[in-house]
């Protein structure tokens, strides 16, 4: 149940996205609640995944396809949250005055997910688990460096 209404949920945020090239928003906290629910369904899609990758639950290449997919649309989303003046929610003043770093470590997780998504789409579990350690290890950095503990 949990697992429809998260994907149903991305989809929607992915649609509404696509319809236009970035989001506008009219107040800082807008913006702040954008990139924050964003994350929380990356959080979500990717949580699925890991008792995958783990080896907890058994490995259904269709459904690892459909999480990485929308775990794809959706990891592009939050970054358009974080335009200046934004500033606030869980994200460290480090993300704009720092915003060089930032933007490296966003292209690194971008860049991540490639190889996530082309093991996902090939049915590669052994390629599928370098990736999701990659994904998670970018994650993890940037996180640390930009987002209040």
């Amino acid at each position: 149940m949990l697992k429809t209404a998260v994907s149903i949920a991305a989809l929607m945020v992915a649609g509404t996205v696509s319809a236009q090239t970035a989001p506008s928003f009219a107040k800082p906290e807008e913006a702040v609640q954008y990139r924050e629910g964003a994350m929380q369904v990356m959080k979500a899609r990717f949580g699925v995944l890991a008792p995958v990758v783990k080896g907890q639950v058994p490995y259904d290449k269709e459904a690892v396809l459909k999480d990485v997919e929308i775990f794809d649309v959706v990891a592009k989303l939050p970054w358009a949250g974080f335009e200046k003046g934004t500033e606030g929610g869980n994200a460290k003043p480090d993300v704009w005055t720092n915003a060089e770093v930032f933007a490296q470590e966003q292209q690194k997780f971008l860049s991540a997910l490639e190889p996530l998504t082309q093991a996902a789409k090939a049915g590669d579990f052994d390629n599928l688990r370098v990736a999701f350690g990659k994904v998670g290890a970018s994650c993890k950095s940037c996180h640390d460096s930009f987002m209040k503990k």
